[in-house]
């Protein structure tokens, strides 16, 4: 049962074994968008992606607003890695976001942490 607090749900996720030739910026702009529609979110402009880092903490970053708050995704092309944070007022189904990450970045696996935020 959600209580009248509930504010949002925020879904945390890392992602091993990703093939890091997916974690070209414009792959990454084609994640957010297709994520907020396999997740029926409506995105809040386009994705802004940028580079950061150096050495074993170079990698991209991508966040998206949606219009009940953001995702954020970031690379780490050391150990081909992705950790994606999907925080959201609208209720998401969290197994389909998973799936679909999972499949679009490659991973062997996938841990995440679901919190309801009050």
């Amino acid at each position: 049962m959600v209580s009248e607090n509930f504010w949002g749900q925020s879904l945390h996720m890392n992602l091993n074994g990703c093939d890091n030739q997916t974690f070209e910026k414009e792959n990454l702009k084609k994640f957010c968008k297709l994520l907020c529609k396999e997740i029926k979110m409506k995105p809040y402009g386009k994705a802004m992606v940028e580079r950061f880092g150096s050495g074993k903490l170079k990698g991209n970053s991508a966040l998206q607003f949606i219009h009940t708050s953001s995702i954020s995704i970031h690379t780490d092309e050391f150990f081909d890695r992705v950790f994606i944070d999907i925080f959201s007022c609208k209720k998401f189904d969290e197994i389909k976001a998973k799936t679909f990450s999972k499949k679009f970045f490659l991973a062997k696996k996938v841990n995440s942490k679901l919190l309801n935020r009050f």
